[in-house]
Order: structure tokens, then sequence, then C-alpha cells
């Protein structure tokens, strides 16, 4: 199933269950001075989340542009990228926990409208509870009566099982899925052995429910929200992966046009994948407005392009490769995403600070 499908069908999935489609907001936050960039899908719907009505109702849904750097030194492995797409729905006061994990029980495993997923492949984890919030027995238990055993649901800590956008604002509890990619070693059947599998990637986060009722102020949990919502978020690089039967997210078709372009720039598998990803990201944020600078997202982007430039054997991109990554980036996105259409900005941008970063080498 490529990237398309698995964005159209999960739109429509939820569609189907009265979500409006609404669209992903720019990866630099409009009203939000606390972070450079749109890291998770409800960030820009935090005062909805709060108790402010949305203008599309109380039922959402979207892909989200989201960029994140703090896994930087991890990009090249398997499954750390910088930008990445988040699949999410949202109820602001409406559902809770039962619907919200029985759909995406459903979106996973249904063959006719979702992922056609294998259901025993599955592995489950909930919060196991704190001075903050109960043991959510709950969702264990409409896990259970979905069909996944005892035995494939783990209560897990705040560090593992806990979800908030930093230190204020909406937070709670959640209950993240997994999919085995290596079922023929053998099933997982405790906690200890499901960690081992997830610290070796033998198994991978497909989904995560959050449980927001909460809220929290100067890093701390202060109290229950006004309303109980639901943030949900599934990363497109990591479901394309899963369905495309790879072992890792470059070899899927979010990635492969743009790795094929940089294969003669770096001997090494790694350092291709952090050119990959920082040039996909770098265009993702100029797109949006992004120009590089020494200050906040233009010196996070200006970061991100030399870091590119120098994981390459010979510490440049010849245009003409540029303008081939650049293009292969563009014919992925452009139908996806608004202002993608401008590869030669995209390049001159990208070649000026190219030429600037020549002189500081």
């Amino acid at each position: 199933m490529t990237s398309d499908e698995i964005r159209k069908r999960f739109l429509a999935f939820f569609e189907a269950r009265n979500h409006t489609v609404i669209p992903s907001a720019s990866l630099v936050p409009e009203n939000d001075p606390s972070v450079l960039f749109t890291t998770a899908g409800m960030q820009p719907l935090v005062p909805y989340l709060l108790g402010q009505e949305h203008p599309a109702g109380k039922r959402l849904v979207n892909v989200q542009k989201c960029v994140r750097t703090q896994d930087i030194e991890e990009v090249g492995d398997a499954t750390h990228d910088t930008f990445f797409e988040m699949l999410g729905n949202w109820s602001l006061g409406d559902y809770f926990k039962k619907d919200a994990i029985t759909w995406s029980y459903e979106f996973l495993t249904s063959k006719d409208e979702g992922l056609g997923l294998d259901p025993n492949r599955l592995y489950v984890t909930v919060f196991e509870g704190d001075e903050d919030a109960p043991k959510d027995e709950e969702s264990a238990e409409i896990w259970k009566s979905l069909g996944i055993p005892e035995e494939r649901i783990y209560f897990l800590g705040k560090e593992d099982n806990w979800w908030s956008p930093g230190d204020n604002g909406p937070c709670g509890p959640d209950s993240e899925m997994f999919y085995d990619l290596r079922p023929e070693v053998g099933p997982i059947t405790n906690k200890e052995e499901f960690k081992k599998a997830d610290d070796q990637s033998r198994v991978v986060e497909v989904w995560n429910d959050v449980f927001m009722e909460y809220e929290k102020k100067d890093g701390k949990v202060t109290g229950k929200l006004t309303q109980q919502n639901v943030d949900t978020g599934a990363g497109l690089e990591r479901l394309a992966m899963v369905m495309q039967d790879k072992d890792n997210i470059f070899d899927t078709d979010l990635f492969a046009g743009i790795m094929k372009e940089v294969e003669g720039l770096a001997s090494d598998t790694k350092k291709q994948r952090i050119i990959a990803d920082h040039v996909r990201t770098a265009v993702l944020l100029i797109s949006d407005g992004v120009v590089p600078s020494n200050t906040e997202q233009g010196y996070i982007l200006r970061r991100l392009l030399r870091r590119a430039i120098f994981n390459t054997d010979n510490k440049e991109i010849p245009e003409e490769s540029l303008a081939a990554i650049v293009g292969a980036i563009v014919f992925k996105y452009e139908a996806v995403y608004e202002n993608m259409q401008n590869t030669s900005q995209f390049i001159q941008v990208i070649q000026k600070e190219q030429e600037a970063f020549k002189k500081t080498l």
C-alpha cells in the first residue's frame, strides 16, 4: 500500500465516522512562541483541547506536517527522521476511550476500510498509574474485549505512556500500539521481552491514543480539564514501512526516489539517509517560509543543510544532484501540501547556503 493510499484510507475511514477533515497547519506555529516548529498534530489544536469551540465541530481528522530535531543524532537508523507526517483524529469533548481504541483497532486491522494488519502481531501498552492519574484498567479491558489477549498488553510508566506537549497545556495517559516485524521468531510473552523487542526494533510503534483529560502548568499536573479529549497519532513513515514490508523508513516509497538521487553523494548508507532526510526537511521548511539564518527556525534550517552537505564524501552537493534531489521531493509532496511547486526557489535557497558553507569550511 503506497503512502498516498494510506493517507486517503485514513481520512476516508474517519470521515465515515463523522470527522471533519481539516488541512495541515504550517510547520511554523502561528500562535505558539514556546516552540520553533509544529511537532505534533495536536499542537495547533491546543485552544480547542482546552475548551474553545472549533468551527469545524467536535470530531476532526487530518494529516499534519511535523518537524522534530531532538533525535537528530539518531537520523540514519531504521526509523528516525526530522520531518514526518502525523495521521491524527481528535475528539474535542465528544467520544472517549471506547470509541477511540475501537476505531484504532478497526483501522489497523480492517481489510475493507483500513490497513488489514494481522491482529495477532499487535502488542499494546497502557499507563500503569502514579500520583497524577490512576492505572488505566479501562483501556486494558477495552483491548481485551477486542480480542487482544492479556499477555500482549503491558502497563508502563510516564516515560512510555503519558503524553504532553511540554511543561504547559493539555496532557494525559496514552495507549500505544506496536506491530511485530518478525513474528517468525516466536511470540513475545512478557513485559521484559517486549521492551527488548522494542529496543531492537523488532516491534515498531504504529499508533498512539492519548486520553487528554489533565492540564499541566510549569511542569506539574494541576488537575483535570473541563472536557475529556482524544488525540491520536500515527506516523505515516512507520506505517508505510510496515505496509510495504520494509525494515526501515528509507526503503519506503516516501524516501525511495530521494535515496536514488543521493546514492552517489556518499559511500556510507547512514550518511545517504542523513542527506535524504535533512534535504527533505529543508525543502518542506522553505515551502513554509523559513530561510537560513543564525536564529530560531532559520538556524535549524541552516544546521540541517550544513549537516547534509558535511555528510557527503566531497563536502558538497553538485547543482545537478541538488536539482534531482529537490525534484524527487517536490514530486512526492506537491499534490499533498501547498507551496510545494517552487522547485527553483528551493534549489536557489539551498545553493546559496551551500556557497556560504563552503567559505566556512
